[in-house]
């Protein structure tokens, strides 16, 4: 398994591209435990790590969010969803 890459505790002003669990949490809706399971099952790909240990995402992810959740609306299960987003080679 390829190591992550670590990165400083960035700036909270800073328009930066990648956002902690927290605001992640805080912006898309979901729980921490929602996250970690997108993550563990390649729905989301975590970007890096800060020296902490926090998990930082592409604020991309948000995006990606918003279309599993809408294919969860209408019925698709996350396998399915997982599925989808092979097919059409849409990046985690």
């Amino acid at each position: 398994m390829a190591r992550r890459k670590r990165v400083p505790v960035r700036d909270e002003h800073d328009p930066g591209e990648l956002l902690t669990t927290g605001e992640l949490m805080k912006r898309s809706g979901l729980s921490r435990q929602v996250l970690y399971q997108y993550t563990t099952m390649g729905l989301i790909r975590e970007a890096a790590q800060t020296r902490a240990g926090y998990r930082l995402y592409p604020v991309e992810t948000l995006r990606r969010l918003e279309i599993i959740r809408s294919l969860n609306e209408m019925g698709y299960t996350l396998r399915d969803i997982k599925e989808i987003f092979a097919e059409r080679l849409l990046p985690t």
